[in-house]
C-alpha cells in the first residue's frame, strides 16, 4: 500500500492544495512507496504565518526551555532509531547499519545543541563617551527556512532546526522530494510532546514550486539549504528580491593528497570507504586522489582490491552489504557519463567502470580510475558515486597547486607522517576543512563551511549556531 503523506502546518496535518501528488521511489526496487504533495505558494504562505505568529511568544521563552524541547525531541528519536532506520533505508537507499547511526547521531546533534542554550553569549564593547554602555546582542532572525537534500535527509532536519529552534527561531522545512518519508515520521514523533503550534512547520513538493514559494517568501529571514550549485544559485536569485540571508552548503569536489611517506594501507582503507559509504553521495568525502609517483602503483593496487570487494545490493534485503544502490537513474546516468568522458580523455579502469546489473535499481559498480588527467572532466565536476580517480604528482607543491584547481572548497585532505607537510597542507589548501591521516567526516562542534561554489556561511559548533542569530547593539547612556 503506498503511503500518503500530507503537510504539517500550525500544529496540524494540511493538504497541500497545489498542482498534484508526486511519487516516492524505493531506489534498491524501483517501487512507488508513497506520494507526498507539490504543494503551492498559498500552502507555503500559510506556513511561513505558522511559523510567525508561533516566533513571538517562542523567542520570548528562555533559551533552556526551548532546549527542552529538543531534548524531548531527543529522547523520542532514540526510542525509534530502528523504525527510522528503515525508513531511511527504503526511500533513500542507505545501508541499515549506516541508517541506524544517521537517526541515532541526528539524537545526538539536538542534545548538543539543546547545551547550548546557557552559552548563547553577546559582548559589552568599550565606549567613546563617558557613562555610557555598549552591549553587542544576539537575538532570532524569525522565520527560518530549511531546504533539505536527499542523501543525509533526517540527520539535516536536526542540522537545521536544533540551532533555529534553540536560538528563537521557528521553522519552516522542505524535505527533498526523493525522501519526505523519513520527514513524515519525524512529525509523527513530534505527537505528544506539547510543542506550541507552528514552532516546526513540515511542508513537501518540488524545488521550482514549493522550494521556490518558500526561497522568495518575504517573511523568511533566513535560508538555510543543502544541495547542489545549481539549486543553490537559484534559491540564492530567489533570496536576492527580499534581501533574505542564505546560509548554503553546495557540495565539493575533496582532493586527498597520498604522500610517499605515507601510510598507505591506512590511506587505502579510509579512502575506499569514504567512496562507497552511502554510494560514494557525500558532498565532504574525497572526489579525486592525488598521489605521490614513488607509491602510485601501490596505491592503486590497494584501492583496487578494496573496491572490488565491496558487497552491495539492496539494504533491506540484506544486512551484511557495504553499499546500496543510488538514489535515482540520473543520478546513475551522470555517473557512468563522467566515467565513459575519463575513459576518452585517457584514463585507465582498474576496476568497476559500468553500471551494474542487478535486475533492479540503480547500482554503479565499485570503481578505480588510474592516469586520470587533471584537466579531464571527472577530475573537476562531482561525481557523487562509488568512484575514485587518481592523478599521479611527484611532489607536495604540484598535489597541492592540483588539489587547489577547482571551483568547488569543502573538504580536502593529506596522508603523511611528516608534520611540516601537513601543516602547509593545512595552511596552503584552499578548502574549508582539511583531514590529516583519517577520514573525511566533521564533527559536530567544529563548523563545518566551504568557500568558492561550496557555499557561504557553514553548520554545527558555536559559529554554525551563530548563523541563526542577528546581532543588535544597544547604546544605553548613564
Amino acid at each position: 500500500m503506498v503511503a500518503v503523506i500530507e503537510n504539517y502546518v500550525g500544529g496540524v496535518e494540511l493538504a497541500s492544495g497545489g498542482a498534484g501528488r508526486l511519487p516516492v521511489f524505493n531506489p534498491a526496487r524501483d517501487t512507488v512507496i508513497s506520494e507526498m504533495p507539490d504543494s503551492s505558494a498559498d500552502i507555503v504562505a500559510r506556513a511561513v504565518s505558522a511559523a510567525k505568529n508561533a516566533q513571538k511568544g517562542w523567542g520570548k521563552l528562555p533559551a533552556i526551555e526551548r532546549a527542552a524541547v529538543l531534548r524531548k525531541i531527543s529522547a523520542k528519536i532514540r526510542e525509534n532509531v530502528g523504525r527510522i532506520a528503515r525508513v531511511i533505508s527504503e526511500e533513500q537507499g542507505k545501508v541499515l547499519s549506516l541508517a541506524e547511526v544517521e537517526a541515532a547521531f541526528t539524537a545526538d546533534y539536538l542534545d548538543y545543541m539543546a547545551e547550548w542554550a546557557r552559552r548563547i553569549e553577546g559582548e559589552v564593547i568599550s565606549s567613546d563617551r563617558a557613562g555610557e554602555t555598549v552591549f553587542l546582542l544576539r537575538q532570532p532572525i524569525g522565520v527560518v527556512a530549511g531546504i533539505l537534500p536527499w542523501n543525509f535527509p533526517f540527520f539535516l532536519i536536526a542540522r537545521k532546526l536544533g540551532p533555529a529552534l534553540v536560538t528563537g527561531n521557528t521553522i519552516v522545512i522542505k524535505p527533498s522530494e526523493e525522501t519526505p518519508n523519513n520527514a513524515a515520521l519525524f512529525v509523527e514523533l513530534l505527537s505528544g510532546l506539547d510543542i506550541p503550534p507552528g514552532v516546526i512547520n513540515f511542508v513537501y513538493g518540488s524545488g521550482r514550486t514549493t522550494g521556490a514559494a518558500l526561497s522568495s517568501h518575504p517573511d523568511v529571514g533566513l535560508i538555510s539549504f543543502t544541495g547542489s550549485v545549481g539549486t543553490g544559485q537559484r534559491i540564492m536569485s530567489a533570496a536576492a528580491q527580499n534581501i533574505t540571508k542564505v546560509n548554503l552548503e553546495l557540495g565539493g569536489k575533496a582532493p586527498a593528497i597520498i604522500l610517499a611517506d605515507a601510510d598507505i594501507p591506512l590511506a587505502v582503507k579510509h579512502l575506499a570507504a569514504s567512496r562507497t559509504l552511502n554510494s560514494g553521495q557525500l558532498c565532504n568525502c574525497p572526489e579525486r586522489i592525488y598521489v605521490e609517483r614513488k607509491v602510485a602503483d601501490e596505491v592503486v593496487a590497494g584501492l583496487s582490491a578494496a573496491m572490488k570487494a565491496t558487497r552491495y545490493g539492496d539494504p533491506l534485503g540484506d544486512r551484511e552489504i557495504d553499499m546500496g544502490p543510488l538514489i535515482n537513474r540520473a543520478g546513475l546516468d551522470k555517473i557512468r557519463d563522467l566515467v565513459d568522458s575519463a575513459i576518452r580523455q585517457g584514463a585507465e579502469v582498474v576496476t568497476g567502470g559500468k553500471v551494474a546489473d542487478l535486475g533492479e535499481g540503480n547500482y554503479f559498480e565499485p570503481t578505480v580510475l588510474a592516469n586520470c588527467r587533471q584537466d579531464s572532466t571527472i577530475m573537476h565536476q562531482e561525481i557523487f558515486g562509488p568512484v575514485i580517480p587518481v592523478n599521479i604528482v611527484d611532489s607536495l607543491d604540484e598535489a597541492i597547486e592540483r588539489a587547489n584547481d577547482s571551483e568547488y572548497g569543502l573538504t580536502s585532505s593529506i596522508f603523511t607522517k611528516s608534520l611540516s607537510s601537513a601543516f602547509r597542507a593545512c595552511n596552503e589548501l584552499r578548502f574549508g576543512e582539511t583531514y590529516v591521516n583519517r577520514e573525511h567526516f566533521e564533527a559536530m562542534q567544529g563548523f563545518h563551511a566551504g568557500t568558492r561554489k561550496s557555499g557561504i556561511g557553514g553548520a554545527d559548533g558555536k559559529h554554525g549556531l551563530l548563523e541563526y542569530t542577528m546581532t543588535h547593539v544597544a547604546y544605553i547612556q548613564n
